[in-house]
């Protein structure tokens, strides 16, 4: 799953009652839906996302790139959610982020024999600007809806993040914006219009998560990566979301926490008794 597809996840699940607003017409509460919750065999996980009330089941997929497997995987889900929670409402959207002329991604359904799916299906350049800009979980997608100048839609969902004031939200809108802003524009541009330094690693952390752009070992890949993490925790960015760009585990995070925290401690002390060391006389 591409650093993007993670982003979109996390919004999803942050921010649910947004994306029931968009895509069911109603700010229904939902939570996450653990996806071990299903029978037969294991689902990809790390791919989709589910999300529920005691009515309604959402069923969400984001895509950077066509998949000719999505249509017989959504009617696949349905079946399971459907065997599992036969008496609430099963709603599934597939939400591709980047616009292309494959025919799949207007593909709603999937046909076999006696089996009729339908399934919907967003395509992110032709959702119209305002919509998204009007919730802050819909807020880092506007970038890819239909806009004529996506850096000055980038401009003012800035304007909208400046106004945040609960600061770790303000922090995690802002680096999921200019992660996902990285499918439409370059990183100078995201790096001019989002100035903090979270919004300078998110940008540089794309280059890790695209495919083919990380070099060297195994070993310099996890040290990178944990420096990533720990300027991102520096810049009061919640560990869920660290965990989603990163890829580290929760714990490894509060690990990784930890351990900077008492080697910080050991700094202060050590600095703190050398002052007190008298100076030689002369």
């Amino acid at each position: 799953m591409s650093g993007y597809d993670n982003t979109c996840k996390f919004l999803a699940e942050t921010f649910p009652s947004d994306f029931a607003s968009w895509l069911l017409g109603r700010p229904i509460s939902l939570t996450k839906l653990e996806a071990s919750e299903l029978t037969l065999e294991p689902i990809r996980a790390d791919s989709v996302i589910f999300l529920e009330s005691s009515e309604v089941i959402l069923h969400l997929e984001f895509q950077t790139r066509t998949d000719e497997t999505m249509a017989y995987r959504m009617a696949n889900y349905w079946l399971r959610l459907y065997g599992k929670y036969p008496n609430r409402e099963i709603h599934q959207t597939v939400i591709y982020l980047k616009s292309t002329s494959s025919p799949l991604v207007y593909q709603t359904s999937f046909s076999s024999q006696k089996l009729n799916h339908e399934f919907n299906v967003i395509r992110l350049w032709e959702q119209p600007t305002d919509i998204l800009q009007n919730y802050l979980g819909l807020l880092p997608l506007s970038v890819l809806s239909k806009t004529e100048d996506p850096i000055e839609t980038l401009r003012k969902a800035a304007k909208i993040i400046d106004n945040i004031e609960d600061r770790q939200i303000k922090n995690n809108v802002s680096a999921a914006t200019a992660i996902i802003s990285g499918l439409a524009l370059n990183k100078d541009v995201i790096q001019h219009l989002l100035r903090s330094e979270i919004m300078k690693e998110s940008v540089i952390y794309q280059d890790i998560l695209l495919e083919g752009k990380v070099k060297g070992k195994a070993e310099g890949k996890a040290e990178e990566r944990n420096q990533i993490a720990l300027k991102m925790l520096l810049s009061n960015v919640s560990v869920d979301l660290v965990s989603q760009f990163t890829g580290l585990s929760i714990k490894q995070i509060e690990k990784l926490q930890k351990s900077a925290t008492e080697s910080a401690k050991n700094t202060k002390s050590s600095r703190s008794r050398r002052s007190l060391k008298p100076s030689p006389q002369l």
